[in-house]
């Protein structure tokens, strides 16, 4: 009973959390224009092609995870890793970080690799991407510092007014996002107190995570990173052109709008639901794009793309208990 209330809590609190911001973000929206502009003035190709850039995103992911098993004595099926990583962001859906143990639990399944070192591989590529997103916001920050200045002030947290800060609900809709991540770490500890108890488990995990060193080819793990993140990046970008409102936003918009979004999606709700939408939403009007286009954008480009989460991660699922059917017997 205490681990089902667990795992409840675990999967509710984030949906509360996220449906809450959504509700306050989309408190006077009109639904009814969002479906029109989804069936009658969206450009359906433009989508459809940013989606390839999506899929790509994961396959390309797939492939630097393989490479990563390699010091191991792991040699899985690339195809395995790339259904794993499918199915890993579809289960961040149900519960947010449920996508890295599901990935590893996958693997573990099929290809008999041990769980913790592959966990231990999948924090070093948490690693990698969150200096990679560092990397993105120094390049953004600089390059548009007026634009961020602009939306500390007008989100209410400028330094330069106290007053301002406390009486903007934005303050609250981010420091409800700190919650939450203060919330995350709390269980990611208490999860690494967990695994302190057993024997061997932390060092399995430091394999893991030095594994990264010992790579053959670190030109091509270099390469498939900076793929991943081009077509993150492309996948975000290339909706621009999807819609009249937002199709003359030029690259350095949708780098700071991207940015913000990457940023988002670290609090703890399905797939950055919430907090994804406020911080587009929020810079895409500092471009000029009105509240209620900018609104638009982002229900219907979230929407999408976790649908399309959703059919990979179905994808993913059957494509491995056909290809391995002697593990799945």
């Amino acid at each position: 009973m205490k681990k089902l209330l667990k795992r409840t809590f675990k999967i509710v609190v984030p949906l509360l959390f996220g449906g809450a911001i959504m509700v306050w973000v989309y408190r006077d929206f009109d639904f009814s224009k969002a479906g029109q502009t989804l069936w009658h003035e969206m450009n359906w190709w433009w989508m459809l092609l940013s989606l390839v850039f999506g899929v790509f995103s994961h396959i390309f992911r797939g492939w630097r995870w393989k490479q990563t098993l390699q010091p191991l004595g792991a040699y899985p099926k690339a195809s395995n890793c790339v259904n794993a990583v499918f199915i890993s962001y579809a289960a961040n859906l149900l519960a947010p970080r449920l996508g890295e143990v599901s990935r590893c639990g996958t693997l573990s399944r099929y290809d008999g690799i041990s769980f913790t070192r592959l966990l231990g591989t999948v924090v070093t590529e948490r690693l990698i991407d969150s200096l990679c997103v560092g990397l993105i916001t120094t390049v953004a920050a600089l390059t548009q510092m007026k634009v961020f200045r602009r939306f500390f002030q007008e989100t209410g947290t400028n330094p330069d007014s106290i007053t301002d800060v406390f009486l903007s609900p934005y303050f609250y809709i981010i420091l409800f996002c700190v919650i939450g991540i203060i919330i995350l770490l709390y269980f990611l500890v208490r999860a690494l107190s967990f695994f302190e108890k057993v024997r061997g488990v932390v060092l399995n995990i430091w394999t893991g995570i030095i594994a990264l060193k010992d790579v053959r080819n670190k030109i091509l793990f270099a390469f498939y990173t900076f793929l991943i993140w081009f077509c993150y990046f492309m996948q975000f970008y290339i909706t621009f052109f999807c819609f009249d409102f937002t199709a003359s936003l030029a690259i350095p918009a949708g780098l700071v709008m991207f940015v913000g979004g990457s940023i988002a999606v670290i609090v703890p709700t399905p797939n950055g639901a919430g907090p994804w939408h406020f911080a587009v939403i929020s810079m895409m009007i500092l471009y000029g794009v009105s509240a209620e286009d900018a609104g638009i954008f982002a229900l219907i480009v979230h929407g999408i793309q976790s649908f399309l989460v959703i059919l990979l991660g179905i994808y993913g699922a059957v494509t491995l208990s056909v290809t391995n059917k002697k593990h799945s017997l």
